[in-house]
């Protein structure tokens, strides 16, 4: 599926973790009874979308990558977008639950797999929405034996920012979501962090990413020395005086709290027992 990237792609590689939704549960577990919101998706359930370049393209794009972009209430920006892929014979549904099914086990989506309803049937179309207090986050259109699809299955979907989805969903996946200085939750393309992958043998570096594509920055926490000086643009270190041109993003994890210079050379973070400044994470360095 064609679809945005998630933030901080450069932290996405370092994490070196499988998000997928495999695995996803049997049809009533998914497909949950409800009324229909009070504003359901009245849109067209076909457009023609058109592939989204995370380099070339403004997030707000994603809105013309298929009609299940149309269908989302987000509060913040599209997060992922796009249509499917073909595919073989029985790999789709024979209901249009079954074709939910097999959106899960083909497009292996990072989304919660539990909860949908179904939002409008029309023209051999089943939107299926995933709400979060009464607004849809993640918009599902299945459509049954379209061309080099048989069955039922996914045509397009779409779907918030995680941090748009229950704390409960969250802090069961490998994401941790910020708050600003108001206690909201904000979206992952703004910022990100994670625990370094135990694939690499990362468990005891930390990784902060800011922004996203070509404005992404990638930071470490790094007190056990596991990344090494080859992977960090200068050391970590525990104990730092904070700089007088540092500045309080308002951005909380937690303990933590995060500044940063205009330079944004490096991440400064407050924590109860002081401020400890992360490098940058050189360009291209991952593990393999």
């Amino acid at each position: 599926m064609r679809r945005g990237l998630v933030a901080l792609t450069a932290l996405t590689a370092l994490m070196a973790v499988s998000a997928a939704g495999c695995g996803s549960g049997t049809e009533e577990d998914m497909v949950v009874e409800g009324a229909a919101p009070p504003t359901p998706y009245s849109g067209p359930m076909y457009i023609h979308g058109k592939a989204w370049d995370e380099e070339k393209d403004d997030r707000a794009d994603l809105v013309d990558t298929g009609a299940a972009a149309r269908a989302l209430e987000c509060d913040g920006e599209i997060f992922t977008a796009g249509g499917s892929e073909p595919w073989s014979k029985g790999d789709g549904g024979r209901t249009p639950e079954g074709g939910l099914e097999a959106y899960f086990e083909i497009e292996q989506p990072d989304v919660p797999l539990e909860g949908y309803r179904v939002e409008r049937e029309e023209g051999g179309r089943v939107l299926f929405s995933y709400d979060v207090d009464g607004r849809t986050k993640v918009a599902v259109i299945v459509a049954k034996d379209r061309k080099n699809r048989p069955g039922w299955g996914p045509e397009t979907s779409a779907s918030c920012d995680p941090a748009e989805f229950p704390a409960s969903w969250t802090d069961s996946r490998d994401y941790e979501v910020w708050t600003d200085r108001n206690g909201k939750r904000v979206p992952i393309t703004v910022i990100s962090s994670s625990v370094g992958s135990a694939h690499c043998d990362w468990q005891k570096a930390h990784f902060l990413g800011t922004g996203e594509g070509k404005d992404s920055v990638l930071y470490a926490r790094d007190p056990d020395g596991v990344l090494g000086d080859e992977m960090l643009e200068t050391p970590y270190r525990g104990d730092v005086t904070m700089p007088a041109d540092a500045k309080d993003t308002g951005y909380r994890l937690r303990d933590w709290k995060l500044w940063l210079t205009d330079d944004k050379e490096t991440a400064y973070v407050r924590t109860s027992d002081g401020v400890e400044a992360w490098p940058r994470v050189k360009q291209g360095m991952g593990c393999a």
